[in-house]
């Protein structure tokens, strides 16, 4: 018997294998979206996965601008933001957004879903996001996957 055998491997960044997926956001709800994403991005769907380590894979979204949401969302959900000036509080609905910078909300969903720390901004700089159907990293030959075959 290898005396190895029962321990745990833990990952390392030198260790660690990185590949390149690209998810069409076309008629996705933007949650579930950004949820599977996330879980991508922190390498969660890996056997290998370690807390500490960026263990996870590049992801490309593309279409961000075709992305859904549920219900009453896109007029009634508030982003609030502040200027840092007295009375600098400024207001903006998903459908602003989305006609200024499409890729706002899926960069800001995700964001949210992604630990607070170090590890996490580092995490975020994984996340290209692009509002139509081209993306500059056709030489990483990316593939592309479909969000419901994430386990």
């Amino acid at each position: 018997m290898d005396s190895l055998s029962y321990k745990t491997i833990s990952a390392k960044a030198s260790t660690v294998t990185k590949e390149w997926v690209v998810i069409d956001a076309t008629n996705e709800v933007l949650g579930r979206l950004a949820s599977q994403v996330a879980k991508i991005l922190r390498g969660k769907n890996k056997p290998s996965y370690t807390p500490h380590v960026d263990c996870g894979d590049y992801v490309i979204v593309i279409n961000a601008e075709k992305v859904k949401l549920t219900g009453k969302k896109m007029t009634d959900k508030v982003y609030t933001r502040h200027t840092g000036y007295p009375g600098g509080q400024r207001f903006a609905t998903p459908a602003d957004y989305l006609a200024k910078k499409p890729t706002f909300l899926i960069e800001k969903a995700v964001k949210g879903m992604l630990p607070k720390t170090r590890l996490g901004e580092h995490l975020l700089t994984n996340l290209k996001v692009y509002a139509g159907p081209e993306h500059p990293h056709a030489a990483q030959t990316p593939k592309t996957i479909k969000l419901n075959e994430i386990k």
